[in-house]
């Protein structure tokens, strides 16, 4: 991945089940990402169209990334978007194992074969304060009508079970709640169905994102609440629009497994980026 000229900016477009993300690599060229720029990126028609831009910068560990969504927001955490940088690094570096930090913390991941690769994506926030909501309460059934479960996993989620998750117009739905006044910092909002033991069907509406094909800190935040709520085993199944994730709660954290895909390198051009200024 090179830029043509110095003042080109170079990214790659990247996807985990159709979630898909531009990441900029500030190891090569110090990268500033300002909010107008991710918006601008971000747009499908005159950008380049994202659900979550990524910066690699050098870490602590093998690499550190920062997430933006694409209302120009940040995010602590991405699990997608890290299980897709982790493999671009690990075929980078010939490694089948990283330590990645992100606000969330220091993340391992792990090459898990036939083309998969894992995250441990660390235990899940379960405390009110942790999440965050606005108050005090028991975080298993919120007083909210269909009694969902908040969960933490460096970004807050609101996941309600329901008997179809496929019939839910996520559309009206996911904002309705993405703002609701028990979530001070928003929330990413599921609907999940039960399957099996071991099986959910799950839909996503991000914060500051919209509906997305998939969500991987979605997917480990519904598994946690499944498991919590008896419906479910700690490891579980999980398919949304765009395809499937393995989730495993363990003693270290809820790991995360599934395809990544690196679909094409370009650069953004002087043009473009002169016209945020």
């Amino acid at each position: 991945m090179s830029a043509r000229n110095d003042t080109d900016l170079a990214f790659m477009k990247m996807h985990g089940l159709g979630n898909d993300f531009v990441v900029l690599d500030g190891r090569v060229r110090r990268v500033d990402v300002t909010p107008e720029l991710a918006v601008a990126i971000a747009d499908r028609r005159l950008g380049v169209g994202f659900d979550q831009l990524a910066v690699i910068s050098d870490g602590p560990g093998d690499a550190h990334l920062t997430f933006y969504n694409a209302d120009g927001s940040t995010s602590a955490a991405c699990g997608n978007a890290t299980r897709c940088i982790a493999r671009f690094l690990m075929d980078e570096s010939g490694r089948d194992s990283l330590r990645l930090t992100t606000e969330r913390g220091e993340l391992r991941a792990v090459d898990a074969g036939d083309g998969l690769t894992s995250v441990n994506m660390g235990p899940p926030q379960l405390d009110w304060r942790d999440i965050p909501l606005a108050e005090e309460m028991d975080t298993l059934e919120l007083p909210v009508e269909g009694g969902p479960t908040a969960t933490g996993m460096g970004n807050p989620h609101c996941t309600f079970f329901v008997e179809d998750a496929t019939a839910v117009p996520l559309e009206q739905f996911g904002p309705r709640y993405e703002h609701h006044p028990l979530y001070p910092e928003r929330t990413n909002v599921q609907v999940a169905s039960l399957i099996a033991p071991d099986h959910l069907r799950m839909r996503v509406w991000e914060r500051g994102v919209g509906v997305t094909l998939a969500s991987g800190s979605s997917s480990c935040a519904t598994a946690v609440a499944a498991a919590r709520r008896g419906l479910t085993g700690r490891k579980v199944r999980v398919d949304l629009d765009g395809g499937t994730l393995h989730i495993d709660w363990r003693e270290d954290g809820v790991w995360m497994t599934g395809p990544t895909m690196h679909v094409f390198d370009g650069v953004l051009t002087a043009q473009f980026l002169r016209g945020l200024t």
